[in-house]
């Protein structure tokens, strides 16, 4: 990968003028790199996910290099910052200054909603476009801000879609499910996503008997799981980070709580990695969330190319590499990287060359109305679509069987 430049909380960064020093002519025969910072938390609570975004931006700014730079701006590379927020909005700001500082003429980021938002308001100071890779809170690009732009779906059209999902694969097995709880985590995305969970759930003919928050971290769900299993819910719907779903999955089976279905809304941990695992535990389990097109050879390939590195694939992959590739698309068009002409671009843009189960890019206040997160289902140890029938490449396994 190409290598970048990592800024920590407290240092900057000094040009590597000497370079051009001792050979002045090729590096005024060169266009200049493009400065591009990378903000996710890569230590703390969820840092497993901040890593996965980091290097799929990582991966998209060396396949973007490979292929020759920006070549409407004479083959200019992409130079990626990298920073640590830690999951601590404070230090997404500072980050934020700092490579503005430095030169950044865009940002990706920041995995976490929380952190996300403070990073994108910072960036607007500067004017500076940002580029959403995760983060799902609707605010992010409701709160009039022009340099921000999200490809992927915010927590409205996410629950409007996974409540549509659910709705018509309840219906076609005769409505078993009637009532449910709602398991989240405290911060700005799970109690959002929770809020919108609870006011659409009747809409579809299931009673919601009770939300239970959470904080990230939690280290023991038994508590919760009981309580859960008193009010005796057909589904449980889970929105929260990696660890705690984990967690709260493996506790619902240990105390044997009988339900219809698991069902979370961009459940951070139902993920390939905890299919591997725990087979047995996931078994079943419903998620709606990101996720590529399975009859796209493109997107196999893409995944293979995780997994051949090493890594066990997730959606925070596809949220790491297109963020950047969307904002290198933009400075593609506009030929340049000046900041108003790349928001212009991108406000404009109908990006297409990637392999997500989406319909035409549109841009509405910096939010994409042309995408849509899919249903999943864990069978066999791996995740597959299972609506809309478009995308799918397997029926539902709904309600659960009993065990």
């Amino acid at each position: 990968m190409t290598a970048p430049t990592i800024l920590t909380r407290r240092t900057a960064i000094v040009a590597g003028a000497a370079a051009g020093l001792a050979m002045p002519f090729i590096a005024r025969a060169q266009p200049a790199a493009i400065k591009l910072g990378l903000i996710h938390p890569v230590t703390g609570a969820v840092a497993a996910a901040g890593n996965r975004c980091r290097f799929a931006g990582q991966m998209a700014v060396t396949d973007i290099n490979a292929a020759g730079g920006i070549k409407s701006m004479g083959g200019a590379r992409i130079d990626p910052l990298l920073g640590d927020a830690q999951g601590r909005p404070e230090i997404a700001v500072s980050l934020v200054d700092q490579m503005a500082e430095a030169g950044a003429l865009g940002f990706t980021g920041c995995f976490a909603s929380a952190i996300g938002l403070a990073a994108t308001q910072a960036a607007a100071k500067y004017n500076i476009p940002f580029c959403i890779d995760s983060g799902i809170t609707d605010a992010m690009t409701t709160r009039g801000l022009k340099n921000v732009y999200r490809l992927f779906p915010n927590a409205t059209s996410t629950t409007t879609d996974a409540l549509a999902a659910l709705d018509q694969i309840n219906k076609k097995a005769g409505s078993p499910a009637k009532t449910a709880v709602i398991v989240h985590e405290d911060s700005e995305f799970g109690t959002s996503s929770a809020k919108l969970q609870a006011a659409a759930l009747p809409g579809i003919g299931i009673t919601v008997k009770e939300l239970i928050p959470h904080a990230t971290p939690t280290r023991d769900f038994t508590n919760i799981v009981l309580r859960i299993k008193q009010a005796a819910p057909d589904i449980v719907v889970i929105t929260n980070y990696e660890n705690e779903y984990v967690l709260l999955a493996r506790t619902l089976v240990q105390q044997r709580v009988p339900l219809v279905a698991t069902f979370s809304i961009a459940g951070g941990g139902f993920n390939l990695k905890f299919a591997k695992e725990a087979p047995t535990v996931v078994e079943n389990m419903m998620d709606f969330n990101h996720w590529y097109n399975p009859k796209d050879p493109r997107a196999l390939g893409f995944r293979k190319r995780i997994e051949d590195a090493g890594q066990v694939f997730t959606w925070e992959y596809l949220f790491g590499y297109f963020a950047v590739r969307l904002m290198a698309d933009a400075w593609e068009r506009a030929g340049s990287a000046d900041k108003d002409k790349t928001i212009a671009a991108l406000a404009e843009s109908t990006f297409s060359d990637h392999w997500l189960p989406y319909g035409p890019t549109k841009f509405t206040n910096g939010q994409n109305s042309g995408c849509h997160a899919v249903a999943l289902q864990f069978q066999n140890a791996d995740m597959k679509v299972i609506w809309p029938d478009a995308f799918a490449d397997a029926p539902a396994v709904y309600p659960r069987p009993k065990v």
